[in-house]
């Protein structure tokens, strides 16, 4: 997160330690104006927390972090004793609960609408139009990439400027009760789901647990709050009582059928980008989204009705997202070269569940394929399936046909349900995990190819990507094709 000089101070030091209700014997530098629980991305005169993770213990990495300038380091009382009597540390009684505690002020402090999106699918591309969206008219603050679990909700927060007009915030979860508390510290004056998938079965009794899982975002709502839900999924229902229960004033349904109120007309999806029209609360708006996929267009429709209850000028917020293009790792294209020509690569790769696999595909499947060229779907693992694991897999290979994809490759013994599947003219090459496939399928790629990647985050997929970019270099402008 980068920060400006030119303004106000993120926190003062006063401010930091009466929230945080901590201690130090170090003179901290005003202002601080960043905040960070990655030496990767600490800045001089910023502040970072010693977060402990799963795997990792930001304790551990505190002297890193005050040698690349940070101002300080929040660290609990337990590991005081690790560091000199005058560090520049400040102590409390637990790092997680300190950051909970700035984001519940900052939360206090936003003037304008705070806003809430979760679902099982969109979440982050969703978050990226909204932002866009509003932009225009007004300060947005939005969570950063996914941060949208029990750290990144609350550092999205307390990173949030004093003059943020429009809060945005991404909450996601793998497990029942995981939002609750996350929403209770946003306390969204809107909150959205954009839709309900098999995603995380392991962990939930059947898709509706899932549902009642993203129905908890609207207990956070404000009184008077809206609640989004998307009229096209078979759990609206489900969802629409889940708000009904809460403080919500008013819920509003997306979708393409009748009762929407905010309703997809028409939809043209073209390589690059797609040609929405639509009726917002009985407003006709036709826009055009800078990237393809009907999966945009729909949670698009929620983008527009959160813009017009949230105040702001519904044409404007259509306008913007033609600058909307791919997340990295979410669709984000990329043309590379191979000899004189080309191909192109589609990274997929961030996460993936049977909802979001079978929408790459069919965006995929639009894309033309160069002079001799082969569309070409890399696959990885979906994970946290549960028993329905290697059937959700196998039964990829319809959408795999009728998005008329060339050849598959895939990696992990879950994909191998979709491969031995496949007919045989179908199959590119399998292997047991990512690591092995990266140098398979760069031999295998021609010019003119169209390659999508795409698996959960566990299946390590993105190293297929790096693979392909360290050998194949990227160009700033596409060749013409030969």
């Amino acid at each position: 997160m980068t920060s400006r000089t030119d303004e106000p101070p993120l926190w003062s030091r006063d401010e930091l330690l009466a929230r945080l209700r901590g201690e130090t014997s170090h003179t901290l530098p005003a202002p601080v104006r960043s905040i960070s629980i990655d030496t990767r991305t600490v800045e001089p005169g910023g502040l970072f927390f010693a977060i402990r993770g799963d795997t990792r213990d930001g304790h551990d990495f505190v002297a890193d972090a005050l040698e690349k300038g940070a101002a300080a380091a929040v660290i609990d009382a337990e590991h005081r004793a690790q560091f000199p009597a005058d560090a520049a540390v400040i102590v409390v009684d637990d790092v997680l609960d300190g950051l909970r505690r700035l984001a519940v002020a900052r939360r206090a402090e936003l003037s304008g609408p705070s806003i809430a999106i979760t679902g099982s699918v969109g979440k982050t591309s969703t978050k990226e139009m909204l932002r866009i969206a509003l932009s225009g008219q007004g300060r947005v603050h939005a969570s950063v990439a996914s941060y949208n679990n029990h750290w990144g909700v609350p550092l999205t927060l307390a990173r949030m400027p004093k003059a943020t007009q429009f809060g945005v915030f991404e909450i996601g979860m793998s497990n029942p009760f995981e939002i609750l508390p996350l929403t209770a510290m946003v306390r969204p004056h809107i909150a959205m789901i954009t839709t309900v998938e098999p995603v995380h079965l392991a962990q939930f009794h059947g898709i509706e647990g899932i549902a009642d899982a993203k129905g908890e975002i609207f207990a956070g709502l404000e009184p008077g709050g809206v609640a989004l839900i998307n009229a096209d999924n078979p759990h609206a229902a489900r969802l629409a009582a889940h708000a009904g229960a809460s403080r919500a004033g008013r819920i509003v349904r997306f979708g393409s059928g009748e009762g929407a109120d905010v309703r997809l007309k028409q939809v043209h999806l073209d390589p690059d980008f797609s040609l929405v029209s639509a009726e917002v609360f009985g407003i006709p708006v036709t826009y055009r989204i800078g990237a393809p996929g009907r999966h945009l267009a729909m949670n698009s429709l929620a983008v527009l009705g959160v813009a017009h209850v949230a105040g702001a000028d519904l044409a404007l917020a259509a306008l913007a997202l033609q600058d909307f293009g791919s997340v990295e790792g979410r669709g984000k294209r990329e043309a590379l070269r191979l000899g004189d020509r080309q191909f192109l690569l589609i990274d997929e790769s961030y996460n993936a569940n049977p909802s979001s696999m079978r929408a790459a595909l069919a965006v995929t499947g639009s894309v033309p394929r160069g002079a001799r060229g082969r569309r070409i779907a890399v696959l990885g693992d979906m994970l946290e399936l549960g028993p329905e694991g290697p059937q959700l897999h196998a039964g990829l290979k319809e959408p795999i046909l009728e998005a008329d994809i060339d050849l598959v490759f895939a990696a992990g013994p879950l994909m191998r349900n979709l491969y031995q599947g496949l007919p045989a003219d179908r199959r590119g090459a399998y292997a047991e995990n990512a690591e092995a496939l990266a140098p398979i399928l760069c031999d295998a790629i021609q010019p003119g190819d169209v390659v999508m990647i795409k698996g959960s985050l566990g299946s390590r997929m993105g190293r297929v990507v790096k693979a392909m970019r360290d050998r194949f270099p990227a160009l700033a402008t596409e060749l013409p094709e030969l």
